[in-house]
């Protein structure tokens, strides 16, 4: 370790995400110097990962509805939006030579669908209006004296800043640097942090040894789930998902890995109904059923009569016994709602995303930690989540340009 601690006289920003490159940005165009460390070799590892089937930048769909992906902390995260929304953030992109379009289900995308040339430029302007970066800087936490430390190739190094922006991402995919490290080293702080937990995530369902092996990668599509809400009421989403040897994972999952994870926590299990014919009504599926089977298998028939097979019969193997395969009414019903019981969400460092962090009560409304002024926190490692479809890099945008201008203010008023 150095003697003494390098001195910078503007802000330090710790973590390359988005929610990172964007307080750089807002506050070098503020003129304030800026000292960007990132823990990898290079920034935007996980925004790279993210886009590699086509960057989802963001979403259409119009507020408030948008503002309420984002559940109990809609009301907070709607301010940030109200700095940085969407629009915005297609309008940034165009200043960067990125045009989007708008596709499917209204999610938002690059017109070329990657996310490399975006980065690429964006750090390459960074660079050429002046922020530093120090790439291979793993923060460690703070000294004794407040100083950053800093894991680096050549060994430890203390940095002392005059205002901080903690950009750090949450628990998902640590493998390219978002490992949740960084959670007692704040709580020690004062900084009161809700335990990460997986979001947009998969859950483990106890398949047949069978069935794990004949289908796991096999998608379900299209699907309707069902399920309860805490307070008894059913919903309803239209979707697809895939069947893994652990259980049950993909879009419509993700949608709905919240509630599911909260319902497993309050409850032990989750349960979640799939209707595996959306469209097609249950007493229809009936009575094609009661057809006589002339011998045939259960397979067999069923594809005869409904057109189901592959994993979608194999379901049904799964949760009928030999007397309910004989009885047409009990089959149409698995089909319309086939019972899943969901044991527990997958691992958090498989998930899309993370749940829990740094507390928003923790900050005030720009974003500084009240048991550290002049430390502010921006991006996933808040407790905050949202669905997949571009909400989760909206709010992680809009964070990073909140904290970064309340940086600039903090170090102008001191």
């Amino acid at each position: 370790m150095s003697d003494a601690p390098t001195l910078l006289p503007g802000l330090a920003i710790v973590g390359g995400g988005p929610a990172g490159l964007m307080a750089a940005e807002v506050a070098r165009a503020a003129g304030v110097e800026v000292d960007l460390y990132e823990g990898k070799g290079s920034v935007g590892r996980k925004f790279l990962i993210a886009g590699k089937g086509g960057l989802n930048l963001t979403h259409a769909e119009p507020r408030p509805g948008f503002d309420a992906r984002y559940r109990e902390r809609a009301p907070q995260i709607a301010r940030w939006l109200d700095e940085f929304d969407a629009q915005d953030l297609r309008a940034w992109a165009r200043g960067h030579g990125v045009e989007t379009y708008v596709g499917s289900s209204d999610r938002v995308f690059p017109v070329d669908r990657k996310a490399a040339p975006l980065l690429r430029g964006w750090v390459r302007r960074l660079r050429e209006d002046g922020v530093r970066f120090h790439v291979q800087h793993r923060w460690l936490g703070w000294s004794e004296d407040g100083a950053l430390r800093l894991a680096t190739p050549d060994g430890e190094r203390r940095v002392q800043a005059r205002a901080c922006v903690l950009a750090l991402g949450g628990g998902s995919w640590p493998e390219l640097g978002s490992d949740g490290a960084w959670a007692p080293w704040l709580a020690q702080r004062g900084v009161e942090v809700a335990p990460l937990q997986p979001s947009n995530c998969g859950f483990d369902i106890a398949w047949s040894e069978h069935f794990a092996q004949r289908h796991a990668g096999a998608p379900l599509k299209p699907v309707i789930a069902h399920w309860r809400d805490a307070d008894g009421r059913e919903h309803a989403l239209q979707g697809e998902c895939v069947a893994t040897a652990h259980g049950i994972e993909g879009s419509l999952i993700y949608a709905l890995s919240a509630e599911l994870r909260e319902t497993i926590a309050r409850e032990g299990t989750a349960s979640l109904w799939l209707d595996l014919a959306p469209g097609r009504e249950r007493e229809r599926l009936q009575s094609e059923l009661a057809r006589p089977r002339a011998g045939r298998s259960f397979s067999e028939h069923l594809r005869r009569q409904t057109g189901l097979s592959g994993v979608k019969a194999a379901l049904l193997h799964e949760v009928l016994d030999a007397q309910a395969k004989q009885d047409p009414a009990r089959i149409a019903e698995a089909i319309k709602r086939l019972p899943l019981r969901l044991l527990r969400a997958r691992p958090i460092a498989e998930a899309i995303s993370s749940a829990g962090g740094v507390r928003l009560e923790a900050m005030d409304a720009q974003l500084q930690l009240r048991a550290l002024p002049g430390t502010y926190c921006a991006g996933e490692m808040l407790d905050w989540e949202a669905p997949t479809g571009g909400y989760l890099l909206t709010a992680c945008y809009a964070s990073g340009l909140i904290a970064g201008r309340a940086a600039v203010a903090y170090l102008r008023g001191r």
